[in-house]
């Protein structure tokens, strides 16, 4: 398990220290990509294998970036190893369900551009996931050189959003701009590019690691874009470390990211401490700090309405998805119980 070149999969004493005596004989590998009953995965010597799930192991608990211990005889994984890091959603549709989108990554590259695809509110929800995650979030303003107004605009509004957050103006196609990303690329590193589609996200993507990933054209007019990538896949950047591409989200629900959100808006978190109900509402209340925040013009009102849109979006799916896990839960347990008696019965 000491063998140099795990770490160039990003390995380090987190997941090494998971490992038992029992599973000494077993190999550390990294999926690259989550299929129906069976993963791609990346061994120590940068292979590509393709393995099978073991026992109760479903696609859907498994994410890019994962590190697994693999049965090399049995092409199949053994266990997947506890995370570092993970970035979630709600699942598109009327699905009550959580999807992952990407595991043990670094930083999240957060992408939008310099025209009528920025906007701060989705930003808000990437940042939130992030920090949820406890990952670096950056914001790379794609079409720099195409600005309505300037970048300088642009990046002020990004880094507006939370201190927390880093923005960088790039044009795409440019070499030298893309070098400037390098610098989260390197070797153990692992990123996640994320945002919306049509803004040079895949164009990023194949600057930074080759890959021949799908791009499409966006309007100029409207910012808006065709789907492109259509499923998450990692590839080795050239300056060494990991990409992990995800499809353009259309939605972007946030779930059981409530400490990312109450940090990202700690401004108004902060001030909460200070109004005279401990469950004050920030509405009409007498005493509140937050609404006299906003009256004085230290807190910006759509920012606020921001702030209450999301806890009570992630609030409200958060609950519903935890009721559809219990649901599932009673229902295996009168399930198995269920054919333990029908078992019974055959044995009289």
């Amino acid at each position: 398990m000491n063998d140099p070149d795990v770490t160039l999969l990003g390995w380090s004493d987190t997941f090494a220290d998971q490992i038992t005596p029992e599973e000494a004989g077993l190999v550390p590998l990294r999926l690259s990509e989550v299929r129906r009953n069976r993963v791609m995965a990346l061994t120590p010597a940068l292979d590509v294998v393709e393995m099978a799930l073991s026992g109760d192991m479903v696609a859907t608990d498994l994410a890019v970036g994962d590190f697994a211990l693999g049965d090399m005889d049995a092409g199949r994984l053994a266990r997947v190893l506890e995370r570092r890091s993970v970035i979630r959603r709600r699942a598109a549709g009327a699905t009550a369900a959580a999807q992952l989108i990407a595991a043990n990554i670094d930083t999240l590259f957060i992408t939008t551009s310099c025209n009528a695809d920025f906007n701060e509110a989705r930003l808000e929800r990437y940042v939130a996931l992030a920090i949820e995650a406890e990952t670096t979030p950056v914001v790379i303003l794609t079409k720099a050189d195409k600005a309505l107004g300037t970048p300088a605009e642009y990046l002020a509004r990004a880094e507006a959003i939370s201190p927390r957050v880093e923005a960088i103006a790039i044009n795409a196609k440019d070499l030298d701009d893309i070098a400037r990303l390098e610098h989260w690329c390197g070797t153990g590193q692992t990123i996640a590019l994320v945002g919306s589609s049509g803004v040079g996200k895949s164009t990023i993507g194949k600057r930074l690691s080759g890959a021949d990933l799908a791009t499409g054209d966006i309007r100029e007019d409207d910012a808006k874009g065709r789907h492109t990538t259509t499923a998450r896949s990692m590839h080795r950047m050239h300056a060494g470390g990991w990409l992990i591409d995800t499809p353009g989200m259309r939605e972007l629900a946030l779930v059981d990211t409530a400490a990312g959100i109450a940090t990202l808006f700690e401004d108004i978190t902060d001030l909460e401490t200070d109004c005279k109900f401990s469950d004050c509402k920030h509405q009409t209340e007498p005493g509140c700090a937050v609404q006299a925040a906003v009256r004085a013009g230290r807190l910006n009102a759509e920012r606020l309405e921001r702030w209450r849109k999301l806890k009570a979006e992630d609030a409200a799916n958060s609950e519903t998805i935890a009721e559809t896990r219990q649901r599932g839960r009673k229902f295996s347990k009168t399930y198995k119980s269920a054919m333990k008696a029908k078992r019974g019965k055959r044995g009289e």
